[in-house]
């Protein structure tokens, strides 16, 4: 997340006020899903607005180790956009070593694919100008043991004086998802809806296996390391936005956040604009698994919206059972096993995540349901991002082959490793 909140402001300002239907127990379904039918403040049948923000790590092209030039390739990329309208914009992170990029308001998974795949352009080539080279990944793969440098900023400043070595856990790259939705009130029950599913999102997208140098054995290694902030992880079941509000309060009062920009929970609402924000996952290695993600919380964001319109009650797995299973997909990812929080018992990843797109589909317009639908299969084909990293390495030993198979991966989608 760009802390200055510039990156996330641009998402938010232009949200569209979803007017779909919501909410209720996201029993998973086995029938064969059907979009539903939803309808903007346009009258187009296209369901909640999206947004994306993408992080990436600065790499040095020489050694592959990450590096604190992160101002460059962001003059380089602004330039680049310059004068032109509807571009993502382009933000510098808490720390030196990191990028963002965040789209502008979309309708559709086409025009979001659109969006991620220029910004990475910009960003790639911006960052070559300099002999550098941005990578999509959880965490750094080859670095320097010391602390990242961090951007300069008042408040990057004051978070680094009040949390010490906790700030280590900035420096890991995910993708956020936002999702337009007007009533606060409904949104809380989004959020209750996404938390449930968040682990399922994590499994999905795992892209982080190595830390500065070596195999870390879990397949998310930035989920772990962001939990150990206090105010992240998955939120609690929240009844109401009052109860939301109440739990913010509460985080401050008791100084594990300096402003409201600090509740890092893996759903969360914006603190002054109207979207849930899914911030579980890692920073998904291709435009293609971006979008991908990005379909899936809009689509069950939608049904969640349908079902709370119906009265239809939040699923609510307990904190233990949420924590229990981020875990387990951070660990095990999308080839193995995952704690499905609904019945409480391992299963096949996979299998999972194949339920969670059918109930997805449901809140989809037919092209964008379909285009999930083969991006999954695509990326079922070729593995997860994590599995992709390993393979690699595993060829001849070397995590420069890593970050190779990275910036291709980053650059040109699946297809770098689509045979």
């Amino acid at each position: 997340m760009n802390e200055s909140g510039t990156a996330r402001d641009r998402v938010d300002h232009s949200a569209d006020l979803s007017t779909a239907p919501g909410g209720g127990m996201p029993v998973v379904p086995t029938q064969q899903a059907v979009p539903m039918a939803l309808h903007t403040a346009y009258g187009a049948p296209t369901g909640p607005t999206l947004g994306a923000e993408e992080e990436f790590f600065v790499i040095d092209t020489t050694t592959l180790q990450a590096r604190g030039r992160a101002p460059e390739v962001l003059s380089g990329a602004r330039t680049r956009y310059r004068g032109r309208r509807r571009e993502s914009s382009m933000c510098a992170e808490i720390t030196r070593l990191q990028v963002e990029a965040a789209t502008p308001v979309c309708r559709s998974g086409r025009e979001l694919y659109g969006h991620i795949v220029d910004a990475r352009h910009a960003l790639a080539c911006a960052a070559r100008e300099h002999g550098l080279g941005i990578v999509a990944s959880g965490t750094a793969v080859i670095g320097d043991q010391a602390p990242a440098p961090l951007t300069k900023d008042d408040r990057y400043a004051r978070i680094d004086a009040r949390f010490g070595a906790l700030r280590d856990a900035h420096a890991v790259c995910g993708c956020h998802v936002h999702v337009g939705v007007a009533d606060r009130e409904a949104a809380v029950h989004v959020c209750n809806h996404l938390r449930a599913w968040s682990p399922m999102l994590l499994a999905l997208s795992v892209n982080s296996p190595f830390l500065l140098g070596r195999d870390t054995g879990h397949a998310s290694w930035r989920a772990v390391t962001w939990a150990r902030l206090p105010s992240a992880g998955p939120p609690p079941f929240l009844p109401s936005a009052a109860e939301y509000d109440r739990a913010v309060d509460e985080m401050m009062a008791s100084g594990a956040i300096l402003d409201r920009r600090m509740v890092y929970w893996d759903v969360r609402l914006s603190a002054h604009l109207p979207t849930v924000e899914v911030r579980a996952v890692d920073a998904a290695s291709t435009a293609e698994e971006a979008v991908l993600i990005a379909l899936l919380v809009r689509g069950l964001a939608a049904v969640a919206l349908r079902h709370w319109a119906e009265g239809r009650p939040d699923p609510a797995p307990s904190d233990q059972t949420l924590r229990l299973s981020v875990w387990r997909s951070a660990h095990d990812g999308l080839e193995g096993e995952a704690f499905d929080p609904f019945r409480c018992e391992l299963v096949p990843a996979h299998r999972l995540v194949r339920q969670m797109l059918e109930h997805a589909q449901q809140g989809l317009v037919p092209a964008d349901a379909d285009f999930a639908g083969r991006l999954l299969d695509r990326l079922l084909a070729v593995g997860s991002g994590a599995c992709r990293q390993r393979t690699a390495y595993a060829r001849r030993g070397r995590l420069t082959d890593v970050v190779d198979l990275l910036v291709r991966q980053t650059r040109h989608g699946l297809a770098a490793v689509e045979s």
